[in-house]
């Protein structure tokens, strides 16, 4: 099943009145080769396990589930596996495991009522499904790549070919003997191409191929199967799919950043348009429960605001402090109708060097945030 597959039966997953884990894990070893996050779902799965009453339904539900997580780090985690994401539900009879090779960048446990996605379809964009076509005049293979590893590996191989060294009218047909039969390898690449692309739903394709091969392969592949491929890249016909994978997940990172910077001028200009695109988390709520999005693109620091500031503080201008900040930008976790889109604070209150300004003093539906500056002498 591939990732967008899961996703979306995920998705499909029905609000339960018993807790719902997701628990996304970076699985790769410390610079000691140790594993580090089995300590993180050992403490935060048991404190999370301490809030629901004993006995109650939904702890036995979860306790369940944190069983039977750790039986599967335990006994089914892959060596080559980067990162884990898992998701539980004991009395939903829910229990999906993702293992990739991309990468999560901090482990994270969300528990709620339904299944918590946005990190694993943010490893999808990062990491998307695509084909690569590595070909010469008498073999090809064919690879899938899907969140930074192989899931299908084909090969097309046929006679290979040798040069001669008779002239004349026996030279002549020969090469064109020669050219038929690099001809029909190369309609046999395409037609095997054609059908891992229709058959996958991929709707990005890599090419590397000799320049022999390129320029039949450009007249051979039909115009469907040729806007689909994105760029060439030169690896040797017989690379191993590691190799093809560094090479081609730069050329895949570099044509997203492309596409993922037009479709937001499209969307500003939908909404500079108006009533074509909204902006902003509360016009964007209300667009979503009315079912009107047809595309989402969400800002993947999203969560990260940088402070601004105004006005003096006493501390600094009288009493000749300087002004340190701690936090250059701040963490901030709420429900969607509340994520603030700025942060503005006055740093008048600064008067003397036990000041200090902190912005959970500033607002309300916001756990947690560090302090933001003081002044020190």
């Amino acid at each position: 099943m591939s990732l967008t597959e899961q996703l979306d039966r995920l998705a499909a997953f029905e609000p339960a009145p018993y807790p719902v884990i997701s628990l996304y894990l970076d699985t790769r070893p410390d610079q000691h080769g140790r594993d580090q996050y089995e300590a993180f779902t050992r403490k935060e799965l048991k404190a999370r396990s301490r809030t629901y009453p004993l006995h109650s339904p939904e702890r036995e539900s979860l306790d369940r589930d944190i069983e039977r997580i750790e039986r599967y780090l335990e006994s089914d985690r892959q060596p080559s596996a980067n990162s884990i994401a898992i998701f539980a539900c004991a009395a939903g009879e829910l229990f999906e495991t993702v293992q990739s090779a991309g990468l999560i960048p901090r482990h994270a446990l969300y528990i709620g009522d339904r299944p918590h996605l946005y990190p694993l379809a943010r490893l999808e964009s990062q990491f998307p499904r695509y084909a690569a076509l590595v070909a010469d005049t008498n073999t090809a293979r064919i690879l899938v790549f899907a969140t930074g590893e192989v899931e299908q590996n084909r090969e097309v191989k046929n006679v290979k070919t040798r040069k001669t060294t008779q002239g004349g009218w026996s030279q002549a047909r020969y090469r064109r003997h020669i050219e038929n039969f690099h001809l029909a390898h190369v309609k046999d690449v395409v037609d095997a191409l054609d059908r891992i692309v229709r058959d996958e739903d991929i709707a990005q394709v890599i090419v590397s191929c000799d320049e022999v091969t390129l320029p039949l392969l450009r007249g051979q592949m039909p115009k469907h199967l040729a806007d689909k491929v994105v760029d060439h890249i030169r690896v040797e016909a017989h690379a191993a799919a590691a190799d093809v994978l560094k090479a081609s997940l730069d050329v895949i990172a570099r044509v997203n950043t492309e596409t993922d910077r037009d479709k937001v001028s499209a969307a500003i200009g939908a909404y500079r348009a108006g009533g074509l695109g909204v902006v902003g988390p509360e016009n964007t709520l209300a667009a979503l429960i009315n079912g009107q999005v047809d595309e989402l693109l969400i800002d993947a620091s999203m969560q990260r605001l940088r402070p601004a500031r105004s006005g003096e503080a006493a501390a600094v201008t009288q009493l000749n402090g300087t002004l340190l900040h701690p936090t250059e930008s701040v963490r901030v976790k709420a429900l969607p109708d509340h994520l603030p889109q700025s942060i503005e604070y006055s740093i008048e209150s600064l008067v003397d060097f036990d000041a200090s300004i902190h912005v959970r003093a500033l607002l309300t539906d916001i756990f947690l945030v560090d302090e933001l500056c003081r002044p020190q002498g």
